[in-house]
């Protein structure tokens, strides 16, 4: 692989002198290293709590051959990748393992077949170089810089070309497929690739992937909360991977945020972002359970006269909704008449429990989004390109250490994401506009120094 590295460096210290055909010509490594969990381990964590599951026992680093390239597919050089809370679900074998997506998508086609393996390279974030495209791929060429969203649809059926994400084959690239992003070459679907934002780092175009995509449909995209401005948006986990994107979009689209976080920490970097409105869990302790089986409608209502002395009086527009079962009945309850909770992941706990009679005599609706489609994954990255929206990354790991980042996120003492070099070797690199950054680089800071 060093020859490929050393490539892609050449090419960034003098962008004319490395050609397309240069990086066409590089030879194809046998092996690459990745980061993998073994089919042959779904049962070690049986019996242990899900809070006890520890990644950094079920995530592998290891040589793994070079998946053949099939059409429409392409090879990506892989600088930096990044944690998500899916590679965290797939270290520890919940909800369910990957390996019953990656033996039915192996059953789809021939092509298909080369997904199913005893072992699952995971990752579903990539910044890096295009180093070959199979056939039918005109757009992408070796020696582009880019980044990779992690939408994976077959294209085949009707349903999937009026929304990408309602395709009958859609998957998420890097966890219900294989050859994911958290290596040192990925194989993607050439419809994956967007360009790189050129005034980045690597480890900074890698982060915003896939929560950035799955904040703008859930929030701004007709096919989510449709926000406009002037809309109070409820925020859970607001200064996280994923709810520091829809603060970000709240504030850049004329919306008020209303932060919820749980520490005073955090807090704090809600007011960096530049959000008022904040309630902090810890300071204010509410039980929204009574028990394990129990709501307390009471804690709901605290929660609301909350809400409304911080808006003036009004009542939430949307509710960015991903912690689940432990908020939802709350969530529910606070949106104002005629509006929108949307929802997605469900982090702690897939079985939500609210009190129908708020939702269906107030007229309130709840949208089920999940990642984006092609238009709305492009529409996010233009605008981490533009400046816009700015990469929450707090952290960067060697790949050596993916164990232990998948576990800060797993046990949530992270802040924004968590970010993972692959043949990166610093960090820092990969900059190209640097007239663009020095005039977005108190905001580029802030946002990772959160």
């Amino acid at each position: 692989m060093q020859h490929i590295l050393d490539a892609i460096m050449a090419a960034s210290e003098d962008p004319g002198g490395v050609t397309e055909a240069d990086f066409a010509g590089l030879d194809l490594p046998e092996s690459y290293r990745a980061v993998t969990v073994h089919k042959d381990e779904i049962d070690m964590f049986e019996g242990v709590p899900t809070k006890e599951k520890d990644p950094r026992r079920s995530l592998h680093v290891e040589d793994v051959p070079l998946p053949e390239l099939g059409p429409g597919e392409a090879y990506v050089a892989v600088m930096a990748s990044a944690i998500n809370y899916n590679t965290v679900w797939t270290s520890i074998f919940e909800p369910v393992s990957t390996f019953g997506f990656l033996e039915r998508y192996g059953r789809l086609s021939p092509l298909a077949k080369r997904h199913d393996l005893p072992y699952h390279v995971v990752g579903s974030d990539l910044a890096g170089v295009v180093l070959a495209t199979g056939p039918g791929v005109h757009l992408w060429k070796p020696g582009t810089e880019v980044v990779a969203h992690c939408l994976s649809v077959e294209l085949e059926h009707p349903d999937g070309h009026n929304d990408t994400m309602l395709d009958p084959e859609q998957r998420i690239w890097g966890f219900e497929t294989n050859f994911g992003g958290l290596a040192q070459v990925a194989l993607v679907k050439a419809n994956q690739l967007m360009p790189k934002p050129a005034h980045l780092t690597w480890e900074e175009a890698a982060s915003p992937g896939l929560v950035n995509c799955t904040a703008y449909r859930q929030l701004v995209s007709k096919n989510g909360g449709d926000m406009k401005q002037g809309d109070n948006v409820l925020i859970w986990g607001a200064s996280g991977g994923l709810g520091g994107f829809a603060t970000q979009y709240a504030l850049n689209g004329g919306a008020t945020p209303v932060c919820v976080v749980s520490s005073e920490e955090k807090a704090e970097i809600c007011r960096r972002m530049g959000a008022e409105l904040i309630i902090n869990r810890s300071e204010e302790d509410y039980q929204f359970w009574s028990d394990e089986h129990t709501q307390n409608p009471r804690e709901w209502k605290r929660f609301g006269s909350k809400i409304r002395e911080l808006t003036g009086g009004e009542d939430i527009d949307i509710v960015f909704e991903h912690p689940g079962r432990e908020t939802f009945g709350a969530s529910v309850y606070v949106t104002r008449k005629g509006g929108t909770i949307t929802t997605c992941a469900s982090t702690s706990g897939y079985m939500h429990e609210y009190d129908n009679r708020y939702l269906w005599m107030s007229l309130k609706r709840i949208i089920s989004s999940h990642f984006a489609n092609y238009r709305e994954s492009w529409e996010a990255n233009r605008l981490i390109a533009k400046g816009r929206i700015h990469p929450t990354l707090s952290k960067t790991y060697s790949l050596d250490d993916v164990g232990t980042a998948a576990l800060d996120v797993h046990q949530n003492l992270h802040q924004g994401k968590v970010g993972v070099l692959c043949l990166a070797p610093e960090e820092g690199l990969g900059i190209r506009d640097h007239e663009m950054r020095a005039r977005h680089l108190d905001e580029i800071n802030r946002f990772r120094d959160l």
